[in-house]
């Protein structure tokens, strides 16, 4: 127990119930608008994105987050966004071009490099080159087919979606088509199976 006549000696702590209004209060929500709001999401998976410095020769880290393709609804254009983790702070923002060419990182197969002409992250755009890592090579493989679907779309062809739809319908018709083959063949075999029973 601390001496009560001791100057140096620990003060029993009294307590205080304390309570302050607030002088302004906050009624309105601001709204944030990310400029993303006329965009769908085609794509969205984590990964840890880099850029390569020329000055030190050296690839930095941009940040770690969900890399995005976002298909815009009335042009039907589609970008990629990256935002780090907790700040959302923007580390890559540019429309995927029929130009670009997704290449292996050396020694890695969930990494992919390519060339950006003008990426919006920082402020004047800048040219950059990009390479981004996912935590595994079906994921990499995942991204580099949506990425090229990406290219084909900007550059004119069909939107995204009703790609994947021919995509679907065409799989449907190859297994019906399987189906029929199939159901020929079997009554075929059947057909000369039962002509060489007569036989015997």
């Amino acid at each position: 127990m601390a001496d009560l006549n001791d100057p140096l000696a620990p003060k029993q702590e009294e307590e205080t119930d304390a309570h302050f209004e607030p002088v302004i209060r906050l009624t309105e929500q601001v709204e944030t608008k990310t400029n993303e709001e006329d965009e769908e999401v085609l794509f969205k998976m984590r990964s840890k994105l880099f850029r390569f410095d020329t000055a030190g020769n050296e690839w930095k880290e941009r940040g770690t987050g969900d890399a995005r393709l976002l298909q815009h609804k009335e042009t039907k254009k589609v970008r990629l966004v990256m935002r780090r983790d907790k700040t959302l702070k923007v580390c890559a923002n540019h429309v995927i071009s029929a130009d670009m060419r997704l290449q292996p990182n050396i020694g890695s197969d969930r990494s992919w490099v390519w060339k950006v002409a003008a990426d919006y992250a920082e402020s004047p755009p800048t040219s950059e080159t990009l390479a981004i890592r996912f935590a595994n090579s079906d994921n990499a493989k995942e991204f580099k087919k949506m990425f090229e679907k990406a290219q084909i779309n900007n550059v004119g062809g069909a939107p995204l979606e009703d790609k994947e739809e021919e995509e679907e319908d065409n799989e449907e018709e190859e297994k019906t088509e399987e189906k029929t083959e199939q159901t020929g063949e079997d009554a075929e075999k059947a057909k000369e199976d039962s002509s060489e029973e007569k036989n015997e």
